[in-house]
């Protein structure tokens, strides 16, 4: 997390740096896996090696800022859907582009989670925040009457998780059909009678 372990801000030079290396390790992490040379990471972010050192002493905390990052840009982004969109639209929005980041960013996810302790403060933490994001949509959708009232925000981000994994080699109009399942068992009134 920005500021390390002294909780004070960092200043805006160190920031930067910091924002740097984390862009282009989720670059080089994506393009070449998790065993790509530090010092290629500092290259690309252009720092020098005891830059990224100050701020990831270890290659684990490297790994941890780039899926936080991830998760962060993910969330936040359900967050403006709402305030932007109406109810029904912000949620079937978020879902899509949950479903376009799984099937975009499966590998770097999984190399990131791979590395990263389940139990860890950062793997809490995305959770927490995902978690929160997808509560947002699906409480006002259900709110303004839109989807089944006995839907919680995990479900909805497990559908959008589990429908990613399925699209992933899919055509897009296979890819279409699964959304629109996962969709019209989200309405409201669509729970069948039991």
């Amino acid at each position: 997390m920005p500021g390390g372990d002294t909780g004070r801000p960092m200043r805006a030079d160190a920031r930067r740096n910091y924002e740097r290396i984390v862009a282009a390790a989720n670059d080089l992490f994506t393009a070449h896996g998790a065993d790509v040379p530090l010092d290629d990471i500092a290259k690309k972010a252009g720092v020098g090696a005891g830059t990224l050192y100050r701020h990831f002493p270890t290659r684990e905390k490297l790994f941890e800022a780039v899926y936080r990052d991830e998760i962060e840009v993910l969330a936040e982004r359900a967050f403006v859907l709402h305030e932007q969109l109406p109810p029904w639209e912000a949620l079937e929005t978020w879902v899509r582009e949950q479903v376009k980041w799984v099937v975009e960013r499966h590998k770097l996810a999984t190399i990131l989670k791979e590395s990263i302790d389940a139990g860890s403060e950062t793997f809490r933490y995305c959770q927490k925040r995902l978690r929160e994001a997808t509560g947002v949509l699906t409480e006002t959708a259900q709110d303004a009457g839109l989807i089944r009232k006995d839907v919680f925000g995990v479900d909805v981000l497990r559908l959008g998780h589990g429908a990613g994994m399925a699209v992933r080699n899919c055509s897009p109009e296979d890819g279409e059909r699964v959304l629109g399942v996962i969709f019209d068992g989200l309405r409201a009134g669509s729970r069948p009678p039991g």
